[in-house]
This record gives C-alpha cells, structure tokens and sequence, in this order.
C-alpha cells in the first residue's frame, strides 16, 4: 500500500462478491481447518489468483482494530449490576479499558460509552459486542469510533 491509501467502512452487502470470499478464505486460514492456500480458495469457491490480489487490501472491520482504541456505545436499563456485567465481557475478551462514562439514567434507561484498547484481545469486537448483547438489560449497542 502506498502512503496516498484511502480507507473506507463499507456494508459488505455493496460490495463484490470476491472480497468477502476473500475475507472468508483468510478466516479459513487463521481457524487451522485447512492448512495450505490452495485448498482453502478451492472451498471458498475462488482462484488462486484472486485472492493474492486482493487479501492485502481487504480486511475485515475487527482485523483493523486490534491495537486500536474503539470506543463503544450502549444504552441499558437501569439497574444494579448491569455495568458490572458488561465489563465482565470486556475483561473476558481481554480488552483494556480506557475510560467509562456513564450519563445520569433518564426513564429507567442510562447512556454508556466505554473505551477499549484491542491489542491484548482474544476475540474480535464484533463477537465481544454479539456477547454483550445477549446481557439482560443492554437495549442498544453500537461502534461509535476508533483511533
């Protein structure tokens, strides 16, 4: 890549099918099922050739976080314990956390925003999120930003 490289957060629903194969592919990769190149493109249903042209440019949104600040946006209802459940997860995935601000509950529901820095995580911020969402009381949750 060179030093005039753009990026950009794109839904992968607009994008060309190849990419996400290509994504998937490097998913195959890292998990250890397969092993070698050759046979992980053939089950993901794609060339060689494509994927070394693409899989250097191509990433996955958790992939480029890791050793990232990512700050992260929840609202939840207002009882005991619920902070305390959320930061659990975050400890579970390894994640540090930078800050916490929690806004004063308004009808029974609070705005959170934690800071969490990525190098040390043993999961993505994708599955960390999926995980947070299934605590009772966590109505709404999303990526606010990262650095």
């Amino acid at each position: 890549m060179n030093n005039t490289s753009k990026y950009f957060l794109v839904d992968a629903s607009v994008l060309p099918e190849i990419f996400t194969k290509v994504i998937e592919v490097k998913g195959i990769l890292e998990s250890g099922t397969i092993k070698n190149v050759n046979e992980a493109v053939k089950k993901a249903g794609i060339s060689r050739s494509a994927y070394y042209k693409y899989k250097d440019y191509v990433f996955p949104f958790y992939e480029t976080s890791r050793g990232k600040a990512i700050t992260l946006y929840f609202t939840v209802k207002d009882y005991a314990g619920i902070l305390s459940s959320i930061i659990n997860k975050i400890a579970q995935s390894k994640a540090s956390i930078v800050t916490i601000n929690q806004n004063i509950p308004i009808n029974g529901f609070a705005d959170v925003t934690i800071t969490v820095e990525t190098s040390e995580m043993v999961t993505d911020i994708k599955e960390l999120l999926l995980e947070i969402s299934k605590i009772e009381g966590v109505k709404r949750q999303e990526i606010l930003g990262r650095d």
